[in-house]
């Protein structure tokens, strides 16, 4: 059975510490670098909303917030990741709310952070399976679900609330333990891979 606590995560290029109040401002930072909160796809908290934004997702009670260090980047908080909708019952989470400032996104940094979460997942947690969910018109949300080798499990039709008050249609992806060995393999090829 799932036992989910905080944790720190690292692999040497970045960090993932469970998200608390000293964390607000640099995550203000981060979002305010591409002004990710416009996007209508995307739970990037504004400017004003930060704190309440990490208030919120503090008292969620199967939700283990993270904050994204970047040490490649003078230990810079770029962004955040959450394990969510835990289940011990079925040992199964989700990896989710998860967003990156502009200039971080398509670099080292999701590869790594999943790559943290997963194995921790699988291989501390003992999870049989870890889902994502996403908008079903956040297209770059699903790229990058798909680049990690999750398969996708279908489309919940009239699901969840967007912020601007439209309702979305929501894509789940997952990958199971069986699939975790190659799923490792390949995460672990991208981080080295030549460019």
């Amino acid at each position: 059975m799932l036992n989910v606590q905080p944790v720190t995560l690292t692999d040497g290029r970045i960090r993932l510490e469970p998200m608390s109040l000293d964390h607000v401002e640099a995550l203000g930072a981060a979002a305010a670098d591409g002004e990710l909160w416009k996007l209508r796809v995307t739970s990037v908290p504004t400017p004003e909303d930060t704190q309440g934004y990490v208030e919120r997702a503090l008292a969620m009670k199967d939700r283990l917030p993270f904050v994204v260090v970047d040490l490649e980047d003078g230990g810079r908080i770029v962004g955040s990741s959450s394990y969510h909708d835990i289940l011990p019952a079925v040992d199964r989470l989700e990896i989710g709310w998860t967003w990156y400032a502009k200039s971080t996104q398509r670099s080292h940094v999701n590869t790594c952070a999943k790559l943290l979460l997963l194995t921790h997942a699988f291989e501390a947690l003992h999870a049989k399976v870890v889902g994502w969910r996403t908008d079903n018109y956040n297209f770059a949300s699903q790229q990058a679900i798909e680049r990690l080798g999750a398969k996708k499990d279908g489309v919940i039709r009239h699901h969840a609330l967007r912020r601007d008050g439209t309702v979305r249609d929501t894509v789940m992806y997952s990958v199971t333990a069986g699939e975790w060995p190659e799923i490792k393999a390949h995460l672990l090829y991208q981080q080295t891979k030549p460019r």
